[in-house]
């Protein structure tokens, strides 16, 4: 590691000799006069952020926005203070330059009004990274660029930075290339996440794309752009990968035993993807888990059940494993229901009033036929089995079983059709004697 060598000693002698130059330059009495005229925008600023900050969240709280432009009126208030600088700042730049023999005292009030333009616009420009940690990381790190360019110090900053290195053979490896590097790949991640998001609206809003190949476009655009967002913000700064070639085979290598699953998972969600099986908004029941599906990840498919719970079921299991979907080829679902009724009633009566009790119930399908079928004749009743379609198995399938038995429970009721309970008779064989014995308590209260 070439560290404080003596290229880098003397790198760092000549920049603190300019620091300790401009630092003595501001002691002259133009100088301070700037200053002065510094510190009065800067009051005026903050008295103009006290007297609108009122005014703009009262015309926030009148009007209905949404959550996006709320957030944009929330920044813009917490940047009143730079806003009025920055006006402030400037308008006294232009009055120095009006006014004759002025000119020479506006170098300060130029050098401050510009870096806090560029302050305020690295902030703007941050706002695009989503990570509040890699947000604040970007932000002060241009911050401190701004800074050190419009002061004159960053060429020998520059150079100290390069001069700190690792050196591999022929790689090598300074803090400012991974400065750089850092820099450009967050710029080009943060404009692949906004292209990748407005193409994903407009392709989820094409009615004429079918589900599974939105996800599978949406899935291959990230994929390309955030994967050439990272090459090329890696090679633009000048890292030479060929050379760690190797290195990256073997850790593929070790990564490919390790993450068999993960690998197993991707692949088995571009195969659900590419077969149109499960598309987002298909019903599916999985085991004891029953929901429709909300999301397709890369990883897992999120499934949301009529309780509210979500699971995150791999999408390996939906490859391998057994899965009912309800609305796969069409959104036609047959709903069987069980019940039995007294051997005294009519059951060509109870087949009649059955089928009109479902056909009369919310969400059966009236264009659909509905039947109902003698399946045995019980212990205690004769069974039945009453069968009908519905078409929106999202809504659930509990609730529309629960409506029909209700309307078979009055139907019945007003036709007279009696629901038997089992029964047990007991009979007396001769010579045999029935013995009643009480029980302690009753006997206690006897005596």
């Amino acid at each position: 590691m070439d560290f404080l060598s003596p290229d880098t000693a003397k790198t760092l002698t000549a920049l603190w000799a300019q620091v300790t130059i401009f630092f003595n330059s501001m002691l002259l009495p133009s100088r301070l006069w700037q200053f002065a005229i510094i510190v009065g925008c800067f009051v005026l600023a903050h008295l103009g952020r006290i007297w609108l900050s009122p005014k703009v969240d009262d015309w926030a709280r009148g009007r209905d926005l949404s959550t996006r432009r709320k957030r944009w009126v929330i920044l813009f208030r917490k940047r009143l203070r730079g806003i009025f600088f920055i006006i402030f700042a400037w308008s006294s730049v232009l009055v120095l330059d009006a006014v004759k023999g002025f000119y020479s005292w506006r170098f300060l009030v130029v050098l401050a009004a510009t870096l806090v333009t560029a302050w305020l616009v690295v902030g703007l420009f941050a706002r695009l990274i989503r990570n509040s940690f890699l947000r604040r990381i970007v932000s002060w790190g241009a911050w401190v660029w701004v800074t050190l360019y419009y002061l004159g110090f960053w060429d020998d900053t520059a150079r100290v930075l390069d001069s700190i290195a690792i050196e591999l053979g022929g790689f090598r490896l300074s803090a400012l290339a991974i400065l750089k590097a850092l820099v450009l790949t967050t710029a080009l991640l943060s404009i692949a996440r906004i292209i990748t998001g407005q193409t994903t609206a407009r392709l989820r809003h094409n009615e004429d794309i079918s589900p599974s190949m939105t996800e599978l476009a949406i899935k291959t655009m990230q994929v390309l752009l955030y994967g050439a967002a990272v090459f090329i913000g890696v090679k633009a700064v000048g890292f030479d990968l060929t050379g760690l070639a190797f290195l990256s085979g073997a850790i593929g290598l070790g990564l490919g035993f390790g993450l068999q699953k993960v690998v197993s998972n991707l692949v088995s969600g571009v195969i659900i993807l590419l077969d149109k099986s499960i598309k987002p908004g298909d019903v599916i029941s999985l085991g004891e888990t029953f929901g429709w599906i909300a999301s397709l990840g890369a990883r897992y498919v999120s499934v949301v059940t009529r309780d509210g719970k979500e699971y995150l079921i791999p999408n390996e299991d939906l490859i391998t494993g057994q899965v009912v979907n309800w609305s796969h080829s069409n959104e036609f679902v047959r709903v069987d229901l069980e019940f039995g009724t007294s051997y005294h009633d009519d059951p060509h009566l109870v087949r009649k009033i059955a089928i009109e009790a479902a056909l009369s119930a919310d969400r059966v399908l009236s264009n659909r036929p509905a039947v109902c079928h003698i399946t045995g004749f019980g212990d205690s009743s004769v069974d039945y089995i009453l069968r009908f379609w519905i078409t929106d198995p999202v809504e659930g399938l509990t609730n529309v079983r629960g409506a029909v038995y209700l309307a078979l429970w009055d139907s019945f009721k007003k036709n007279g059709i009696s629901i038997p309970f089992p029964q047990r008779e007991l009979r007396m064989l001769d010579g045999s004697t029935l013995v009643v014995q009480n029980s302690p308590q009753k006997s206690q209260g006897e005596n």
